[in-house]
């Protein structure tokens, strides 16, 4: 028997932590599907986010197995002192959906693929894992879901800015234009701090009847006081801009601010969602590769957010249930 390849980061053609890569979604068969939205015509400051996925790609395969680990499956928590995502990976579960399809100087023809391919992802059962990209694109994401959601939104900045000058797509008014949504119910954000914000937008979004928790708030108050304003098991869609991070954890962010999450806080606070709600899907925005270090520490980052968040999600009842790994709920005992 020939001997196992090392499968070293550096060589190979990077697919999102080697996961099997689908070119065609009527194909699909998978629990878990990384998709790339590349575009960035939303962004009215620094360009480069489009790079985003390809980038973000090539730093996750860091994350895949090689070597002599090859055996395992998944990634060892030193932490937690367990494996996760050893299913999904043995068995193929997690795939690599390639990008939408960008048409340049035409945001409703993006916006238009990005939906078809996120239904697609969902009609097969899969949860869409979703890379930017600017924060324009989420609303082409969460256009895609028929079921009511909760939309969940981390960020440094509201994004809740009117369309001037009939510019509805760019990545200032994402949760403004998701609004307008009829799957979209109640619209929780996460991390407000930014000294750029506008009054009238606040009181706007508001007005909407968004819980706004400022990244202050969030601290004096805890996880829980977040989690008592989503329902337990409801279907929540998580829309992270990397800028919810504190400033100098994402040199590559065009739009990053002071005094942000930490990264052991973001991500607790991200596996405290996955054990109380059932997330139908995520997306990760706002990384731009054109303006980060040279060793992509923010593309780096913005990877290993995902697979840990991804992880928690695949290690939840829903998720499970879904997956036909765990029995179906009891309708006697749904309530």
């Amino acid at each position: 028997m020939s001997e196992a390849k090392l499968n070293l980061p550096f060589t190979g053609i990077p697919s999102f932590m080697r996961a099997p890569i689908v070119g065609d979604l009527d194909e699909l068969d998978a629990d878990i599907a990384i998709l790339g939205v590349p575009s960035d015509e939303g962004s009215p400051w620094y360009p480069g986010a489009r790079m985003a996925p390809r980038q973000v790609r090539e730093m996750s395969v860091r994350y895949a197995e090689y070597g002599p680990t090859q055996r395992h499956g998944g990634y060892y928590d030193l932490d937690e002192d367990r494996r996760y995502l050893v299913h999904e990976t043995k068995n193929n579960r997690i795939a690599d959906c390639g990008d939408v399809d960008i048409v340049y100087t035409n945001p409703e023809q993006t916006m238009d693929n990005v939906t078809r391919s996120i239904r697609k992802i969902l009609d097969a059962g899969a949860l869409p894992v979703v890379y930017g990209g600017d924060h324009a694109i989420s609303y082409g994401v969460v256009r895609a879901y028929q079921q009511p959601v909760i939309l969940l939104h981390f960020d440094a900045h509201l994004d809740f800015r009117p369309f001037v000058h009939g510019a509805q797509y760019g990545n200032g008014s994402p949760v403004r234009k998701m609004s307008s949504l009829n799957q979209v119910g109640q619209m929780v954000q996460v991390g407000m701090r930014s000294m750029r914000m506008s009054q009238d937008d606040l009181a706007d979004a508001r007005r909407h009847g968004n819980d706004v928790i400022t990244m202050k708030q969030y601290r004096r108050h805890g996880l829980e006081r977040l989690l008592d304003k989503i329902p337990a098991g409801a279907a929540v869609y998580v829309s992270m801009d990397i800028d919810v991070l504190d400033m100098p954890l994402v040199p590559g962010c065009a739009s990053a601010e002071p005094d942000g999450f930490g990264y052991e806080e973001m991500k607790q606070t991200l596996f405290g969602i996955a054990r109380h709600a059932d997330v139908v899907g995520f997306d990760i925005v706002e990384i731009n590769p054109m303006i980060d270090v040279r060793s992509n520490n923010t593309s780096l980052l913005g990877a290993q957010l995902g697979v840990e968040f991804m992880a928690r999600v695949a290690d939840s009842e829903p998720y499970l249930r879904r997956n036909g790994r765990l029995p179906a709920a009891d309708p006697a005992h749904a309530a």
